[in-house]
């Protein structure tokens, strides 16, 4: 299955610094992150486009933009647009974007492609885990003739790479780093019947390692230094630095001059007298050096006269431009003179501004008598300036000097006193007192005459030698202007090199480019991989260079690399801008047994029992692949540092590591000394099977631990090959470190411990105790089981021209043997079969140096239950093949979809969601599951849990503690399956989980949590899937967004027992109805509506009218449920009492009347049924059973009175018309025991003269912002916060949208009423629909608008202007004037209420003030009345938020957004606020301000745990604990918005 990795992009991130690893074949998508989904963003790279018919080559500077490409037909929402590339070539490639019209890169980041390594073949790769590498010395292979029997040792110990150091012609030094020349093959290669080795001749070896013997060969390139006798250095000095074009080493290379005359003279003793003498062994020695350094002898050199000026001469140039002139000296001080550093580095030769000293000393001086004396003063003054330039230039070279003594003093204590150096007994020439830094290739005459040198043909030739520094930033030249590392003698150098300069472009120095370039080139074309040495001080820019060119040659390069960085971040820059492919790691570092342990697990593989990751995943940062060391050629051999004993165990850990691993030449043979770059001559020994440990110039597989090592080598390979991905280490005691490799398709371990020996024991023989093995399976076999041992007393003697070993030590080796054949081990009673899933390992001779490996497998028990549960699996396309390798097969019983396919969408609410109240409220178990360590799930179905699996398997945490509780014990998965069995509908999927949970019983506790997950996912994807199908057109060919709103429908609507509708008319067809448990008679099964969860779950609190109606055009008709919209319309209607329907549902029969706002929301969303359901206008006859046939009646049953809707609809007009006047039934504490007694008196009519409707008091809240206080406290109980009486605006709008559709069903003669009739000025008198229409139409603005000139002496209560008022006739008068979010309402029901130019200014001005990220704040912030933060649980004496009496005073409530946006969208193609802007224009940017602001929306459905949008923020966006996580009418709005988006872009596309 195609391998794809999805990398979101965000504005300004520049990732350069994170590492990503990729793979040939696979695909790099990348998609918008929330802060670019509204922006034009372009997205470039420059990998090479792969399509055929032309495949263009890699150049870093090339780049390519890449197409959008839809992964939804969604026009509004294109958050899940990507672009792609199709990786096709191995290297280090860079992508950035922008956006807009601007070029500037507005992000960027790296991704490596990792080469492909082929071996024997085509087919035959070598993945780079599989590498087991070994490192040799090229100078001691000798002749060419030789390298086969020397290099076959390699090949008989298993090794499938070979790392050769330079093959060059080395300096004169012989360090296998120092070349001499890069264009030469080293003279040593020769054989003595044949006058040189050419290229050739080595690459026909090279194709036969890899063609005949399977190994692949990488080679150092050295680009950052050259051997200071190399020949083409005289020629071209300019390639080096040196005192001619570097002059900033001028003073250090004086310096340089002076310590190593000082050397000299106290190797021949003329520092004696002072107490130094050629031998330095303490402490008061060093001292004594520093201070004769820094008293007598450097003094005598003025070396600060190389940072200053020379004051007389400046003065006379002064005194010459002054002359006749004065300057004022106002804005100008003596501290802007400065000292300009001689850019030649002369003595002396510093200068300043002459301008700017005349602007500051040549000024009036009142005190000189005339011109001349006024001269003379200001010669002086400036004088006295320059003098304290040149002591403060004196103090910066006395600090630089002081740092220079103080790293010489620590050289000298290094290599003379300190315990851990070489403690050289003799200062020599050959180990002198200090290194020179300088290259000085002419006899020795003394430091001045020397210093003279740099101003003749010589300076070219004096040139700085190479090293390293400590703690330097790799990422600076520490050879360039700017860096005093070579004056402070910082640098720990190699004298024996000299460091190259390239500039910054092959232009600055064309013959070293050049050279280097093919040399690079040759290397490539040689060798399969390149090494590249001193890698971080290397100039990254020029190994960039070389690299891209040698992946031209061979683009399949395999880049390792060694950084001394300190810096993961800059470790990271070097490998994305070079592409390295493995970074060299040393198990030779670990100070014990536990941080090797660490070394093996951090650098390769996953934990064991990892989740199964899917195919198409976020590209997740990597770390570095490694290629572990068991120790490096630049490393003393650990028989120096450690012990014998320990090379075995310490290789098998090694080994063991999921990474490539690699070894030096030596180590397998046991030789005990480091084998050195520089100072070793001898030659590596020849393969002969037979050899005898005491032959000098021959190995054979029992010389040292070569026996052993190869089948380690194999076993590694095999581990890479077979996918043993996974890596568990435990440190079983101090020395003993098992670790155990799995195989997460097949689920076979190889289990290795290993005894280190990081001391030499005191009893080498010496077992122990030693815990007990439990092996989760059966030992099939035993891979190996090696032991260190000592044949002999005294080692053979060492060689004097070959590099031997120590012949006395070799390993005991048993391979691929049964369990009862060990040596080292034995099973437990314990252990024998029967029915324990483990088997228990005892071990009875496991001695320091031991090694044992076990192949380990499932028992047959587990291994049938893992084959069904990948048959289960497969179904949800895992690529998976059950542990026989056959084909996954499926029977009706384990088909998930067929089960699935069955579930209803109320179905779908039960197994996916349902809260605590929910659940309980079944009556037929507990809630939520509870973690321990966690806490409750936010759901009981599928999602409870896939919150938090979602969330853990991204990270890989299997120490979560929902993974601990699946591995402890069957809990959880019994809870799943058992709660779907108690219920009919959704049983057989109850058992389908049952079954499949039921094997995960039978399989190690380990791997539980994977498999859980994996059918969990693969059933939650399934399942949202064939609920997205059920649904429109619209949401199942939608974006993901607008399928994660509209899955608030399935969450939202479900059958709660305590929350019923009421019951429809008999006369209804196809009534969903279930058996009811109790009586065994079918009850009417309709879902109802949750306003939120878990607030309003169940109960009288589930079901509001209002909450209702307002969601329900989104949840339900958008999303395509018109049954469920039609029985929520007609189920309420029939509840229709005092022309109103209910706030609080309450099964029907206790319905509470308490809200003007419901019915007109009914209203409205009755008449979108009839525009978007294919029913139309015919729902208008669908039959109501009226519950409250009359005002009085008690409830009466379905069927008992029944009305066409139409008719239900007519009386709700006629009775608002006719005005509405009555006291809640069972008014009281009873009923509401926060309402006053004025508050249950309810009253509403329609004024005749406008057409609003109007109603409420003070003492009630009749719409949406309906907070009542509660506090006794604060003295707010029984006091409406929003009583908004008087006519609403939203409820005005909704009233001009009921009267005008009326109207025109009325023409249409689709409805058979014309209007109402009511009572003006005590007569009876009709109006009809259309007169109500045009009343509502002629006074709206009148009476609402508040203009931008609007004078506010004349109304004082005017806060904002250009708005629209939130009501007019209300009580409390000012309120009418509050800016709220609700007329934006008003617009999107009843458009065409509005001038379109007033309502954009309207908007705007919503946009500006009351705009929040998630929702609108419900006050304008400056109200006095404005708190912005919600607060239920505050009961303090401010009354204005105490007990949460701020609730629509502030807060940012999420639907009304919705409202806000859609508002906009439909006026900005009405209106044209900026000339030079078309309506057109507006309306994409529009378009592009809701992509903009829905992107927090998205981001907040998909990271909330409860998947939905909550009810309401507090100010800017913050969490409110108070309010419910998920709230029906925030997604419902929010759906509608793109809905309506979508085809008005639709129509625009159409045109």
């Amino acid at each position: 299955m195609e391998q794809i990795r999805l990398q979101t992009l965000n504005d300004k991130d520049h990732k350069d610094t994170t590492l990503y690893r990729l793979k040939k074949g696979w695909k790099l998508q990348f998609v918008l992150g929330p802060s670019l989904q509204s922006k034009q963003v372009h997205v470039f790279t420059n990998h090479p486009p792969g399509h055929s018919p032309v495949v263009r080559p890699f150049n870093r500077g090339e780049f390519y933009e890449l197409q959008w490409l839809a992964a939804s037909n969604s026009r509004c929402d294109t958050s899940d647009q990507y672009c792609e590339v199709r990786l096709h070539l191995a290297g280090s490639f860079q992508y950035y974007f922008t956006h807009g019209t601007s070029n500037t890169p507005q992000g960027s980041g790296y991704f490596i492609v990792d080469p492909t390594l082929k071996l024997t073949g085509e087919t035959d790769t070598l993945p780079l885990d599989c590498v087991t590498l070994q490192t040799v010395l090229a100078k001691c292979l000798g002749p060419l003739s030789c390298w086969e029997n020397r290099l076959a040792t390699a090949r008989e110990t298993g090794y499938n790479f070979l790392h050769f150091t330079p093959i060059q012609e080395l300096g004169a030094s012989n360090s296998s780093y120092s070349i001499r020349d890069q264009l030469k093959l080293n003279p040593g290669f020769a054989c003595k019947d044949k006058a040189s080795v050419s290229n050739d001749d080595i690459s026909k070896l090279l194709a036969k390692l890899q063609y005949e013997w399977g190994m692949l060969s990488l080679c150092d390139v050295v680009w950052n230094h050259t051997s200071f006798d190399s020949p083409w250095l005289k020629e071209h000095p300019e390639c080096a630095y040196n005192v001619r074009n570097s002059p900033h080493l001028r003073p250090a290379y004086v310096l340089d001059r002076v310590l190593w005359h000082f050397t000299l003279e106290v190797i021949e003793g003329k520092w004696a007298g002072e107490g130094i003498s050629p031998v330095i062994n303490n402490e008061e020695q060093i001292q004594r050096i520093w201070s004769l350094l820094a008293d007598t002898v450097l003094p005598t050199f003025k070396l600060q006269e190389f940072y200053q000026l020379n004051v007389e001469v400046i003065v006379e140039k002064f005194r010459a431009a002054a002359k006749g002139k004065l300057s004022a000296a106002e804005e100008s001080k003596s501290e802007d003179v400065k000292l300009i550093q001689d850019p030649m580095y002369k003595r002396l030769g510093g200068s300043v501004n002459i301008e700017k000293a005349l602007q500051c000393f040549n000024v009036e001086r009142e005190e000189a008598k005339d011109e001349e004396e006024q001269l003379d003063m200001s010669c002086k003054a400036f004088a006295e300036h320059l003098r304290n330039l040149n002591s403060r230039a004196a103090d910066k070279m006395a600090d630089d000097i002081h740092n220079a003594l103080n790293n010489v003093t620590a050289n000298v204590r290094y290599h003379h006193v300190e315990e851990n150096g070489p403690r050289f007994k003799k200062i020599s020439q050959k180990n002198p007192l200090v290194p020179k830094y300088f290259l000085h290739p002419w006899d020795l005459t003394d430091p001045k005459s020397e210093e003279a040198y740099m101003e003749t043909d010589k300076a070219p030739f004096i040139q700085i030698g190479n090293g390293w520094v400590m703690d330097a930033d790799p990422l600076k030249n520490f050879a360039e202007a700017g860096s005093n590392v070579y004056l402070r003698r910082e640098l720990i150098v190699w004298g024996d090199s000299v460091k190259l300069r390239y500039g910054e472009k092959p232009e600055d120095c064309p013959y070293l480019w050049n050279r280097m370039l093919e040399y690079s080139r040759t290397m490539a074309r040689m060798f399969h991989g390149l090494r590249i040495d001193n890698c971080h001080s290397t100039p990254i820019h020029v190994a960039e260079y070389f690299l891209d060119e040698a992946r031209r040659v061979r683009p399949d390069l395999y880049v390792v690399a060694e950084l001394f960085t300190a810096s993961e971040h800059v470790d990271n820059m070097f490998i994305n801008r070079l592409g390295i492919n493995s970074l060299i790691r040393e198990a030779s570092n670990a100070s014990d047994s536990h941080e090797l342990g660490r070394l093996v697990y951090r650098y390769g593989g996953e934990p064991v029992g990892s989740f199964l990751q899917p195919h198409e995943r976020p590209l997740a940062p990597s770390m570095s692949h490694a290629l572990l060391m068991d120790v490096t050629h630049d490393n003393k051999s650990p028989i120096m540092t450690r012990s014998v004993y320990d090379l075995l165990p310490t290789a098998a850990l090694v080994c063991m590591a999921c990474c490539a691993v690699g070894s030096s030449k030596g180590y397998d043979e046991l030789v005990p000394e480091h084998i050195h770059v520089v100072d070793e001559n001898r030659l590596y020994t020849s393969w002969r099977e037979d050899a005898d440990v005491t032959d000098g110039e021959a190995v054979g597989a029992n010389h040292g631990i070569i026996s052993a090592k190869r089948d380690l080598n194999i076993l590694h390979h095999m581990l890479g090959a077979k996918g043993y991905t996974q890596v568990y280490v435990d440190q079983v005691d101090d020395n003993i470190v098992a670790v155990t490799r799995h195989n997460p398709m097949t689920h076979q371990s190889v289990i290795l411990m290993a005894r280190t020996a990081f001391k030499h024991p005191g009893n080498p023989g010496y077992t122990g105790y030693i815990p007990p093995l439990c092996v989760p399976g059966v030992v099939e076999e035993i891979i190996l089981e090696a032991c260190m041992i000592k044949r002999a007393d005294n080692p053979p003697p060492k060689s004097e021209t070959h590099i031997n070993g120590l012949g006395h030590f070799s390993v005991d080796l048993q391979s691929h043997i049964q369990l009862y054949s060990s040596r080292m081990v034995e099973l437990s009673d314990q252990g024998a079969d029967g029915p324990s899933p483990v088997q228990e390992i005892d071990f009875i001779n496991f001695p320091p140096g031991s090694v044992i490996a076990f192949r380990v497998t499932l028992k047959s028990t587990s291994r049938k239950a893992l084959s069904e549960l990948r048959s289960c699996i497969s179904q949800f396309g895992y690529r998976v093949r059950t542990l026989s390798g056959n084909s996954p097969s499926m029977s009706p019983s384990t088909n998930f979809h067929a089960i699935a396919g069955s579930l209803s969408l109320a179905d779908m609410n039960r197994v996916l969601y349902r809260c605590d109240a929910e659940e309980r409220d079944d009556g037929k178990g507990s809630g939520v599951y509870d973690i321990p360590g966690n806490g409750p799930l936010v759901y009981c179905g599928l999602q409870g849990f896939m919150s938090i699996l979602n969330e853990i398997r991204s990270k890989n945490d299997l120490g979560h503690p929902l993974c601990e509780n699946l591995r402890q014990g069957d809990w959880m998965t019994d809870y799943v399956a058992n709660r779907l069995l108690l219920h009919p509908s959704t049983k057989k999927l109850g058992k389908w989980y049952q079954a499949t949970f039921a094997n995960l019983t039978l399989i190690p506790r380990y791997l539980i949590p994977s498999y859980f997950d994996a059918i969990m996912v693969g059933a939650y994807l399934a399942l949202l899937d064939l609920c997205w199908k059920s649904m429109s057109r619209f949401v199942s060919e939608g974006s993901s967004f607008i399928g994660a709103l509209a899955l608030g429908s399935v969450q939202m609507c479900g059958i709660v027992n305590t929350a019923p509708l009421p019951d429809l008319s008999p006369k209804l067809p196809k009534i969903p109805t279930i058996v009811d448990e109790e009586s065994g008679r079918r009850k009417q099964c309709v879902p109802t509506l949750a306003a939120g969860l878990p607030h309003f779950s169940g109960g009288f609190m589930r079901s509001w009218g209002r909450d209702t109606f307002i969601a329900l055009p989104g949840l339900l008709l958008v999303t395509g449920r018109m049954e469920e919209a039609k029985y929520l319309i007609l189920s309420f209607g029939a509840t229709l009492r005092h022309g109103v329907i209910p706030n609080l549902l309450g099964g029907g029969s206790h319905a509470r009347y308490n809200c003007r706002d419901a019915v007109w929301w009914w209203l409205y969303c009755i008449q979108l049924y009839c525009k978007m359901s294919e029913e139309g206008e015919a729902f208008l006859k669908s039959p109501v059973s009226r519950i409250f046939p009359t005002d009085e009646d008690e409830p009466q049953p379905a069927g008992f009175v029944e009305q066409l809707l139409s008719d239900v609809v007519q009386e709700a007009m006629q009775r608002h018309a006719e005005g509405i006047s009555y006291r809640e039934r069972h008014a009281g504490k009873g009923l509401d025991q926060n309402m006053s007694h004025e508050g249950f008196n309810v009253s509403i009519g329609v004024d005749p003269e406008t057409g609003f409707p109007f109603g409420g008091s003070k003492w009630n809240c009749g719409t949406w912002m309906d907070k009542v206080g509660e506090s006794d406290l604060a003295g707010n109980r029984g006091t409406p916060a929003t009583p908004r009486d008087g006519s609403a605006v939203e409820i005005v709008g909704l009233c001009k949208a009921a009267v005008r559709w009326l109207a025109k069903l009325n023409k249409a003669g689709l409805y058979p009423h014309t209007g109402v009739t009511l009572r003006v000025h005590g007569k009876q008198s009709q109006m009809s629909y259309k007169e109500w229409d045009a009343k509502l139409q002629a006074n709206f603005e009148k009476k609402f608008w508040i203009p931008q000139d609007a004078d506010k002496t004349k109304d004082e209560l005017i806060n904002r202007r250009g708005i629209y008022k939130d009501s007019v006739g209300a009580t409390q008068f000012w309120a009418d004037y509050q800016l709220r979010p609700n007329f934006p309402i008003a617009m999107v029901v009843a458009p065409e209420l509005f001038t379109p130019s007033r309502a954009w200014i309207a908007l705007e001005m919503v946009e500006k003030v009351l705009l929040g990220p998630l929702g609108m704040k419900t006050l304008d912030p400056s109200d006095w009345a404005y708190i912005g933060d919600y607060d239920n649980s505050y009961d303090g004496h401010d009354a204005r938020k105490a007990r949460g009496f701020n609730y629509h005073h502030g807060p940012e409530w999420v639907w009304p957004i919705g409202y806000f946006l859609r508002a906009k969208l439909h006026f900005s193609r009405l209106v044209q606020p900026d000339p030079s802007i078309s309506s057109d224009d507006l309306f994409q940017s529009t378009v592009t301000f809701i992509r903009q602001t829905l992107t927090k929306h998205h981001t907040e459905i998909e990271t909330s745990a409860w998947k939905g949008l909550p009810e309401l923020t507090n100010s800017d966006g913050k969490y409110c604990k108070d309010s419910c996580p998920t709230q029906a009418w925030s997604m419902g709005c929010i759906l509608e918005v793109l809905y309506e988006s979508d085809k008005l872009l639709e129509q625009l596309a159409a045109k």
